[in-house]
């Protein structure tokens, strides 16, 4: 049950951050998805420990959780496009 809330919220927070960097209109929801999972793990790898939350992908959706695994979507979309286009957009 886990693993199917944290696809939803990790669409969620990819399709956010697709949102806030523009490039909605130029990706689908598979990307978003990606982008939100992986931004997640990344964010609960590196930004969760440095604010003091828990990770998402342990299955705590607070507040800290979400704004940091948001964090970590708009990160590795700034990457993405940075080599997709050559410009973080």
């Amino acid at each position: 049950m886990t693993f199917i809330l944290i696809i939803i919220v990790g669409g969620i927070l990819g399709w956010l951050a697709s949102i806030v960097m523009r490039t909605d209109a130029s990706q689908g929801i598979f990307l978003n998805i990606v982008v939100g999972i992986v931004g997640a793990l990344l964010a609960g790898f590196l930004i969760t420990p440095l604010i003091g939350g828990a990770p998402i992908t342990s299955g705590s959706f607070d507040i800290m959780s979400l704004v940091a695994s948001f964090i970590g979507a708009l990160v590795l979309l700034a990457i993405v496009n940075l080599f997709r286009r050559g410009s973080v957009r």
